[in-house]
């Protein structure tokens, strides 16, 4: 039988479950507009950007913020025969050791192929609940032994969007009531993880391996599962844990650190995984005039001066590389060290000669937008 556990009755967790009552969630992406043709190619670095930057190098407090180690704990043999009995399979949730020392210093990846700049299709594997298609695929893509830089490939994808948990019982009739809610967690070497789902068919296969039909889905935005797992008493979360090939732990203190990093809002993350309309790049342009963004600093080869990460099409145009999170930065395995632009500086270093725009997210979801786009913002350049 699974574990459940009573959500913690603290304010900010109480409000959050009641917020998502019903799991109509923000819905995934679908292809609808044109990808541009001309697609940034790999990374280049300029040091007239850095130089353009200017007050931006003194905000590089980001990377080697913290010693605390964060392990991914898990053995799913352990973990799935605590939480469904002789239900288990002997399948290893993957496990990946996670020092945040190494936040800033993710190891160099194995090349992956150039991302899509939409989101996939949106899904419903069950009528009604709608997948997060784009954790979906990042879970789905996991190698055999996740690395470092492939679990926060999955923590920046898992920055958008909506989640499901299950809970003990008719959750929509305990909300009415005010009661708490009991949820589905996981013991790992006596430690308690929240369970979380993307869609229907990780839901399935979770009453699949514990037979319990005595509950309920609930479908929330992402933020309120994250902030359940760093306000609560949870060591991390679990995703998908009964889908084989296909789930991860995300232990609570990257998550902690993610949350922190980021807008708290995740506007841009979420534009970019939405459907794709006529409006889409004026929205975005709209969100960079008023939030934080990164961009990726390192030394060009054979110089002793940082520079700034900027994408070239073939036609030789030059895109400077901005990043919704920090996490963005670190997951392309460059080795690159995000720095935060503030919009008015984000303006002066576009503004400056020699880049013809940005492009938002390179690692995917992305979108490039020139100068003539970006307008609004060229405008806060003092």
């Amino acid at each position: 039988m699974a574990l459940f556990s009573r959500r913690p009755k603290k304010s900010g967790a109480t409000s959050d479950a009641t917020s998502a009552a019903t799991p109509d969630a923000t819905p995934d992406a679908t292809p609808d507009a044109q990808v541009p043709s001309d697609r940034p190619d790999e990374a280049d670095r300029s040091e007239t950007a850095t130089t353009a930057a200017g007050a931006a190098t003194d905000a590089a407090a980001h990377g080697d913020a913290a010693d605390t180690d964060a392990t991914a704990h898990g053995d799913a043999a352990d973990t799935d025969a605590t939480a469904h009995g002789d239900a288990a399979d002997t399948d290893a949730v993957p496990q990946v050791n996670i020092s945040l020392s190494t936040y800033g210093k993710p190891a160099t990846p194995a090349p992956r192929p150039r991302p899509a700049a939409e989101a996939p299709p949106r899904s419903e594997t069950v009528p009604g609940l709608p997948d997060n298609v784009v954790v979906k695929q990042a879970l789905a893509a996991l190698p055999e032994k996740p690395g470092n830089t492939d679990v926060l490939h999955v923590m920046r994808q898992l920055l958008q969007g909506h989640l499901y948990v299950r809970v003990r019982g008719d959750a929509r009739a305990q909300l009415a009531e005010g009661k708490p809610l009991t949820l589905a967690v996981s013991a790992v070497e006596g430690k308690k993880f929240l369970l979380a789902f993307t869609g229907g068919e990780a839901l399935q296969a979770s009453i699949r391996a514990d037979g319990d039909t005595a509950t309920s889905a609930l479908g929330q935005p992402v933020l309120n599962v994250l902030r359940n797992v760093s306000e609560g008493q949870y060591a991390g979360l679990i995703l998908d844990h009964a889908v084989t090939g296909a789930r991860l732990i995300l232990p609570e203190p990257l998550i902690k650190k993610a949350l922190e990093e980021g807008d708290p809002n995740l506007t841009l993350k979420n534009l970019l995984c939405a459907p794709r309309t006529d409006a889409t790049a004026a929205q975005v342009v709209d969100a960079l005039t008023q939030v934080t963004v990164w961009v990726a600093a390192g030394k060009p080869e054979g110089s002793d001066r940082f520079g700034l990460a900027e994408a070239r099409t073939e036609r030789g145009e030059r895109y400077l590389e901005v990043f919704s999170h920090p996490l963005e930065v670190l997951a392309t395995g460059r080795g690159d060290r995000p720095l935060p632009l503030t919009p008015d500086q984000l303006a002066k270093a576009v503004a400056g000669e020699g880049l013809d725009g940005v492009v938002v997210d390179p690692p995917g979801p992305w979108i490039q937008l020139d100068k003539a786009q970006l307008a609004p913002l060229l405008s806060l350049a003092p």
